[in-house]
C-alpha cells in the first residue's frame, strides 16, 4: 500500500508469486478492467469465465478494503487508474517418465499490480 501526500490519494496493491498463471492469461482480464470504476470492475470480474478473474477480484476487493480502512476513502469513489502484469519466475518440477527418466514441467508465475485512485470531485 502506498500513501501519497498529494491531493489525489491512491492505493497500490501488489501480488507477487501468488499468481501461478502465465502472463497472457492474466493480461486479457486486466485489459478489461483498466480505467473502470470499482463497482463496475466487481461486476465484470464476477461474470468472467477465466480463472485469473477470481485472483484479480480478490486483489481489487482487498485494495478497496485497505483504502476504506487505512485512508477513509469511500469505495464508490474509487477507480482503477493502473493495472499491469509482469512476468515472474518459472517454477520447475519433475514428472517421472518411463525408463527412470524425468521431464521438467514449467509453471510460469506473474506479478499483478493494481492502483486505485479516488475520483476527483470538480
Amino acid at each position: 500500500m502506498k500513501k501519497n501526500s498529494s491531493s489525489v490519494r491512491e492505493i497500490k496493491i501488489l501480488a507477487q508469486h501468488r499468481c501461478s498463471m502465465p502472463v497472457f492469461k492474466v493480461q486479457r482480464v486486466i485489459d478489461q478492467i483498466r480505467g473502470r470504476s470499482y463497482e463496475e470492475t466487481l461486476m465484470i470480474l464476477e461474470l468472467m469465465p477465466y480463472r485469473a478473474a477470481f485472483t484479480i477480484l480478490k486483489l481489487v476487493y482487498s485494495a478497496a478494503a485497505n483504502a476504506n480502512h487505512n485512508m477513509g476513502l469511500n469505495e464508490a469513489d474509487l477507480f482503477i487508474s493502473e493495472a499491469r502484469v509482469n512476468r515472474s519466475t518459472i517454477r520447475k518440477k519433475r514428472r517421472p517418465r518411463a525408463r527412470g527418466r524425468s521431464y521438467t514441467i514449467k509453471k510460469p508465475t506473474c506479478h499483478i499490480t493494481i492502483v486505485l485512485k479516488e475520483k476527483s470531485k470538480y
